[in-house]
């Protein structure tokens, strides 16, 4: 579903926009059945989870970095009106996604309460500017439902947290508690927020729960002192090269391929690249 302008407005005004029904039904039931090639089905975890002892090693235990060898899940980061917000929010088509991670969460295995806090500490080697210049647009899609019994988002909306600092860019723990708002929505779902932002992960309120969601993150390309992720550091991981040749060049681009028209491409990168990423379609980049 195509994010509208007024959900966009959001994201300026209060610093986040929950988006329900963002997937479609196909792209949801599909990426939710691809979770089992990754993680425990929840109730094979809770039925013993001394089988699963990693994710009680810390609150993000249960993440797992792009790409993941399922297609479904490899093509959620440019998802095309996930790609469309981020055009629309950022001003502009030259971007990149700077970071893509699966997160699993299962109820007992660790306390994920966490103090409120801004996403920028690890997300930029500086702070981020509030008047809207250079931007990053962060987002969770949920892949399950997500109630206030299931660990949500807690988000405190830009007019109480505008007077805040930036440093230090976390809270002490149960400061503006009271302030808060959970980010409660159905799978399928979509929270766009800003890495200047409150927010913090919450614990599940019962036994026998999980939550999974991915987290795809873009900005304008160009930014060297922002970012989190190093796509070249992951090329050789299992599953990458099948996902590049899936993705169209505009989508590649994302991942900071050259693009069609780059002095990059000659007669030699082209036949190399080839061989590198066996069965891709090289002819988009063959022309000047």
């Amino acid at each position: 579903m195509r994010v509208t302008d007024a959900q966009l407005a959001q994201v300026w005004d209060q610093g986040f926009t929950v988006v329900e029904g963002f997937l479609d039904s196909e792209t949801l039931s599909a990426a939710q059945e691809a979770l089992w090639g990754i993680y425990p089905r929840p109730e094979v975890y809770h039925a013993d989870p001394s089988q699963f002892p990693k994710f009680s090693r810390s609150q993000f235990s249960g993440l797992t970095y792009f790409p993941y060898n399922a297609p479904v899940l490899d093509r959620l980061p440019v998802y095309p009106d996930l790609v469309d917000a981020a055009e629309r929010l950022l001003s502009s088509r030259d971007l990149e996604l700077y970071k893509v991670e699966l997160w699993a969460k299962y109820s007992g295995a660790i306390n994920y309460d966490q103090a409120h806090h801004r996403d920028f500490g690890n997300h930029t080697l500086v702070v981020p500017r509030r008047d809207g210049v250079h931007t990053q647009m962060t987002t969770f899609i949920l892949l399950s439902d997500v109630t206030e019994l299931d660990g949500p988002t807690k988000v405190i909306p830009l007019k109480e947290g505008l007077d805040i600092p930036l440093i230090p860019n976390q809270l002490p723990f149960g400061e503006m508690f009271d302030k808060e708002v959970s980010a409660i929505a159905p799978a399928g779902s979509l929270l766009i927020y800003k890495t200047d932002v409150l927010h913090r992960g919450s614990d599940f309120g019962g036994p026998g729960r999980s939550r999974f969601a991915m987290l795809v993150d873009f900005q304008v390309r160009g930014w060297p002192w922002n970012g989190k992720m190093s796509w070249p550091n992951h090329a050789e991981r299992k599953g990458f090269c099948d996902a590049m040749i899936a993705m169209s060049p505009r989508e590649r681009e994302l991942f900071g391929w050259p693009p069609a028209g780059s002095d990059y491409w000659n007669a030699q990168t082209l036949a190399d690249v080839g061989a590198r990423y066996p069965g891709m379609d090289m002819a988009p980049y063959t022309s000047p």
